[in-house]
């Protein structure tokens, strides 16, 4: 019985289950290594066998990384992500408070202090300036009047304080000096 053997170099396809036996794996590692691009297919269940060999070897002689540094680069990388994304919207933050469109808690938390002491003032001046106008009244209901328009007197003068976006602005730009005040000539 006479036996053809067929010539084998390069060129040649060989299937997975020959790929298997000539690299020393199993045909399950083999279409594992196919999926994860390690070694690329001609067609299906079937390789070039100089390519795929060469493709092992250079896979063979990378440096494995384990699992724990894959998880670890992985950590890294969403890491770096997350942080580029934190600078985009602390930057954009910036552009809309440089814009008036958004305004730091501290400042409102100024501007409403101001407003509330601003009340306060009003409020405790009241018994000063009513004392003797009310005293002088020649009734319960006179005196009820007086302090009645001299509260509303304090309304109108409280109804009258708004909102200024440029009391903001000069906020952010004190601000702005300040920071860049602190930085060295190294940084410019």
């Amino acid at each position: 019985m006479a036996e053809t053997k067929a010539k084998i170099d390069a060129e040649a396809e060989v299937s997975t289950t020959e790929l298997a036996a000539i690299l020393g794996v199993t045909a399950r590692r083999v279409q594992q290594m196919a999926q994860d691009g390690t070694i690329v297919p001609v067609r299906r269940g079937y390789f070039q066998l100089g390519d795929a060999v060469q493709r092992y070897i250079n896979f063979l002689s990378k440096p494995q990384i384990s699992e724990a540094e894959q998880k670890l680069e992985t950590a890294k990388r969403q890491s770096e992500a997350q942080l580029k994304l934190s600078k985009a919207q602390l930057a954009k933050m910036e552009v809309e408070e440089l814009k008036g469109k958004l305004h730091r808690s501290e400042d409102v938390e100024g501007f409403t202090e101001v407003l509330i002491y601003t009340i306060r003032a009003a409020l405790l001046s009241l018994p000063g300036r009513l004392s003797v106008d009310v005293t002088a009244a020649q009734s319960p209901a006179e005196a009820a009047e007086i302090i009645r328009k001299e509260i509303h007197k304090v309304m109108r003068e409280l109804a009258a304080y708004h909102y200024d976006p440029e009391k903001y602005a000069e906020k952010v730009n004190e601000r702005r000096d300040w920071s860049n005040a602190g930085r060295s000539y190294d940084e410019e």
